[in-house]
């Protein structure tokens, strides 16, 4: 009896092994949503303009949301951080963010009007 349960023992380990629980909501950092928002709305708050785009992305990582277009043959970017939060569902939304708009990989606005005109 002793034999067959650590051969049932040992079998759950082996099947076990290889699961990852995720018991906290924290991105790959160990950052959860506050520390993340509030991480993210100081480092924008200091940003200036014509910052470099790679800076930017060396600091605060991969955007939550991304889009760009050309507009008179050069690149427009704008990269949305986490910066608030509207409802505790635990999923960021558009509308939770921040948006950093670049030209020709310069920072030249931080907010929705530059984010929202196109043309």
């Amino acid at each position: 009896m002793h034999r067959i349960f650590m051969i049932a023992v040992i079998a759950s380990a082996a099947a076990l092994s290889g699961c990852v629980i995720n018991i906290t909501d924290e991105d790959a950092r160990g950052w959860n949503h506050e520390t993340r928002e509030l991480r993210n709305r100081d480092y924008i708050s200091h940003l200036a303009l014509g910052t470099q785009l790679e800076a930017v992305r060396a600091t605060l990582g991969e955007p939550d949301f991304s889009e760009a277009w050309l507009e008179q043959g050069e690149e427009v970017r704008v990269l949305r951080y986490r910066t608030h939060r509207s409802r505790a569902d635990g999923d960021t939304t558009a509308d939770e963010t921040t948006p950093l708009v670049f030209k020709a990989g310069k920072l030249v606005g931080i907010g929705e009007r530059l984010a929202t005109e196109r043309g």
